[in-house]
C-alpha cells in the first residue's frame, strides 16, 4: 500500500480551532466520520540503527482501543506532499508497545528485510509520539480525504518537540484533489508546509541522543 498525504505546520491552537470548524470541509464531510482518538505511536530500531539505516520505520501505535503495528518504507518528500510504502497489520495487547513481534510482517518482502536487518540484534524503543488527533473523511465528489489535525509532542532521551499540524490523507482519487484542497486549506489558514514527518522529527531527536553518548 502507498501512503499519499499532505503534512503543514499549525501555527496555533486558534487555527487549530478555527480548521476544525471550517465551514467548506463541514459541507463536503462524510456524515458520522468525525472522531477524536488519542494515539500512543512507539518506534523502535537496533542500537545501531540498522532499520533507519536500512530507510525502514518500525511503530506500534495505539489508536483509541486498537493497536497497530506498522512497516513504512521508501519514502520521499517535496515540500508538503509525502508519499512512502507502509503494511499495517492489527496486534493484541499493550505488551507490543514494550516488546514487539517483528515477525509479524515476515509474509512480504519488506518484512523479510526487517528479520534480515535484525540478524540477531534485538529492538529497542528510540522514540515515543504521543497525540490528540481529531480527523473527519470529506469527499470531493471524485476523491475521498481524511483530514486530521494532530496535537502533542514527540519525545525521545535528549528531549522532546511538540507537534500541532494538519495532515491531509488521499483515501481514493486523484492526488491533484488532495493538492487542491491542500492548497485552498493552506492559503486561508497561513499553513506552512511540514517535510518533516513526525518520524522524521524523533530521529533527529534520537540521533542527537547518540551524540551526546
Amino acid at each position: 500500500m502507498v501512503e499519499i498525504e499532505l503534512k503543514y505546520a499549525i501555527g496555533d491552537k486558534r487555527v487549530a480551532e478555527d480548521l476544525w470548524n471550517d465551514a467548506y470541509i463541514a459541507g463536503i464531510e462524510e456524515k458520522g466520520s468525525r472522531e477524536t482518538l488519542l494515539m500512543k505511536s512507539v518506534y523502535f530500531d537496533t542500537d545501531d540503527g540498522a532499520l533507519a539505516a536500512g530507510d525502514i520505520a518500525f511503530r506500534v501505535r495505539q489508536e483509541g482501543s486498537r493497536t497497530v503495528a506498522s512497516l513504512k518504507w521508501n519514502g520521499s518528500v517535496d515540500g508538503a506532499f509525502h508519499m512512502r510504502e507502509e503494511i499495517n497489520v492489527p496486534i493484541d495487547g499493550e505488551a507490543c508497545l514494550i516488546h514487539p513481534d517483528h515477525t509479524i510482517f515476515k509474509e512480504s518482502d519488506v518484512g523479510a528485510k526487517l528479520i534480515e536487518l535484525m540478524a540477531g540484534r534485538g529492538l529497542v524503543n528510540i522514540m515515543e509520539v504521543c497525540f490528540f488527533r481529531k480527523s473527519v473523511r470529506v469527499d470531493t465528489g471524485d476523491s475521498i480525504i481524511e483530514i486530521s489535525i494532530d496535537a502533542g509532542e514527540v519525545t525521545a532521551d535528549s528531549g522532546a518537540e511538540p507537534i500541532l499540524e494538519l495532515e491531509l490523507e488521499l483515501f481514493s482519487g486523484a492526488r491533484e484533489d488532495l493538492l487542491a484542497l491542500g492548497e485552498k486549506l493552506a492559503a486561508q489558514y497561513d499553513l506552512t508546509p511540514e517535510s518533516r514527518s513526525k518520524y522524521a522529527r524523533g530521529l533527529l531527536l534520537f540521533r542527537g541522543t547518540l551524540r551526546n553518548s
